[in-house]
């Protein structure tokens, strides 16, 4: 019985899983199915699945920085935008900085690394 239970129980939780990972997809296809329903979607606008990537983008700079060392993930912010990648925030160094650009310019998709906005300050890596 324990084991029906548990398996009742994994079941359901993987269910769950794979319902909640469809729900950013499923809203990316009704957008695009407003945007082609009211006929002003025009060649210039980004289109629905360029803003998935550029959300994959910055979810994969944001992970890269957390599992490297030298960068202070928390104090910087990063955002995509047609598969520019903007970095703002803080860093103790340049060298912090310079890793940090390098980083984000290695992921897959990334197109340009505008850092303008990380600046550094020398208590930057101070809690």
């Amino acid at each position: 019985m324990r084991t029906h239970s548990a398996f009742h129980r994994a079941f359901i939780a993987a269910g769950l899983t794979a319902a909640l990972a469809a729900v950013p997809f499923t809203q990316a296809l009704a957008q695009d199915a407003d945007a082609q329903s009211s006929g002003s979607m025009q060649s210039g606008n980004q289109t629905v699945p360029g803003k998935v990537d550029d959300a994959w983008i910055t979810t994969k700079v944001k992970s890269e920085f957390a599992t490297t060392s030298e960068i202070p993930a928390s104090k910087i912010s990063v955002e995509t935008h047609d598969g520019m990648v903007r970095l703002t925030g803080t860093v103790a160094s340049n060298m912090d900085k310079n890793r940090a650009i390098q980083v984000a310019h290695n992921v897959k998709g990334v197109k340009s690394v505008d850092a303008t906005g990380l600046t550094v300050t020398a208590g930057a890596d101070t809690p």
